[in-house]
């Protein structure tokens, strides 16, 4: 990794693993700098009192010693890794780093006058390594994976996770396998097996992939890296809402937007705050946190509407944005609390609306966005029409992968024209002009 190294030897904070819905911690599964040594399979799956998410949690006092505002000027490289005093991966030599982190927030002049907005910013996770913000929590979930003795990764994924996680398993020198459903993406598909991973194809959406995810784990010994079956993507992941504070002089925005699957980004950030409110780096403030999804898969628009806790499976799952098909989130509860505590909301967008944005944020100077990002920007305007959102609000919109990495619009293509001088000047200048 380019620089860094210093500031994560001074100290290591203690990481514990905390039930996500209880708070209560499970002492047989704490980590800690006692040098007790744990199994990957230990430190690496749900809670096994109840099957639903673990978190990790720290030292948040001891970490203040060396991580604060005045601190994280100084540490000009490093990226993701930065942070390293709230991140699990112990040692440098487990560090992953392929240039994760540290994406831009860009101000959207363009998109905020379509949309209404007179402070609108873009962060561009497209920018990630793999062209996502899946390379986040890949970068810290494989990291600490392989310090905590794994040869063997699995996970399910719509198409983005899968080529995260088969990249980050290849920088490691540890075996990958990935399951999708048998209509992912090509993009995705060819990703996964250029850098070298297993890719298995199911007739199925993403729930029964997470299932069959269970069975080689189970069968085989493998880790499964799947959303939110571990605690450590998500902990990559909250790295978007560190950088989100620094980029606004410690300052949060008035609402978040993000499009919504599996629904760690959402969580990540909303622990991030927490985190960086008892480091003393920032206030009581938070943003409304608004999650969008299609109106072909929308539990946790649903359950938000319906005042649930708990999101019932999505049945007959449909829409062309990939990572939005999450019919189940083992998370589901964690995304509702966060939008509930913010005052936010969630919203469910039509799917020729989906394609039709993807063209016009090109239109508006934001280049070739994902299917995803595109969700996101038409809820926004879907937020803005109900005035849900202020007009003068300062606004954040994710922006969590390429364009690339979805299936390509249907565009006609020009037909070539000829490799002569007279043609151009007769047949191609006037049209030109």
């Amino acid at each position: 990794m380019e620089g860094g190294r210093g500031h994560s030897a001074r100290i290591r904070s203690t990481l514990r693993l905390k039930r996500a819905e209880t708070g209560s911690t499970l002492s047989h599964l704490e980590g800690g700098l006692s040098g007790r040594r744990y199994e990957a399979d230990a430190l690496m799956g749900l809670d096994p009192i109840d099957q639903r998410p673990l978190l990790a949690r720290y030292d948040l006092a001891r970490a203040r010693q060396t991580i604060g505002c005045e601190q994280m000027a100084t540490r000009r490289s490093g990226r993701l890794w930065r942070w390293a005093e709230l991140l699990p991966v112990r040692s440098q030599a487990f560090i992953i780093y392929l240039g994760e982190g540290e994406t831009p927030l860009q101000p959207a002049r363009h998109l905020g006058s379509w949309l209404g907005l007179t402070n609108m910013s873009v962060k561009r996770e497209s920018l990630n390594p793999t062209g996502s913000f899946k390379a986040r929590g890949m970068a810290v979930a494989v990291g600490r994976a392989v310090e905590l003795g794994a040869k063997h990764l699995v996970a399910a994924s719509a198409g983005n996770a899968g080529g995260a996680l088969a990249a980050y398993s290849a920088a490691a020198g540890v075996r990958a396998t990935v399951i999708m459903p048998a209509d992912a993406p090509a993009q995705n598909q060819v990703e996964v097996l250029a850098t070298g991973a297993g890719l298995l194809l199911l007739e199925g959406l993403i729930s029964d992939c997470g299932r069959l995810a269970g069975v080689i784990r189970d069968e085989l010994g493998a880790i499964d890296l799947s959303t939110l079956k571990e605690p450590y993507r998500v902990e990559g992941k909250k790295t978007m809402g560190f950088e989100l504070a620094e980029q606004l002089g410690w300052q949060l925005p008035d609402a978040i937007v993000y499009p919504t699957g599996g629904g760690t980004g959402i969580v990540g950030m909303w622990k991030a705050f927490e985190e960086l409110e008892a480091l003393d780096m920032i206030g009581t403030r938070r943003p409304r946190m608004f999650s969008v999804q299609a109106e072909g898969c929308a539990p946790i628009v649903l359950a938000y509407n319906a005042g649930d806790r708990f999101a019932k499976p999505w049945d007959r799952a449909a829409t062309a944005a990939a990572g939005l098909r999450v019919p189940s989130a083992v998370g589901d509860f964690l995304i509702l609390d966060c939008l509930r505590k913010s005052g936010g909301g969630a919203v469910a967008v039509p799917e020729r609306d989906i394609v039709e944005t993807q063209g016009r944020l090109g239109r508006l100077g934001l280049g070739y966005a994902s299917l995803e990002t595109a969700a996101a920007a038409a809820g926004l305007k879907m937020l803005m029409e109900s005035r849900v959102i202020e007009p003068e609000g300062r606004v954040v919109l994710f922006d969590t992968g390429a364009g690339f990495k979805s299936e390509p619009p249907v565009i006609a293509v020009p037909r070539p024209i000829p490799n002569d001088v007279e043609f151009w000047k007769e047949r191609v200048i006037p049209g030109l002009r």
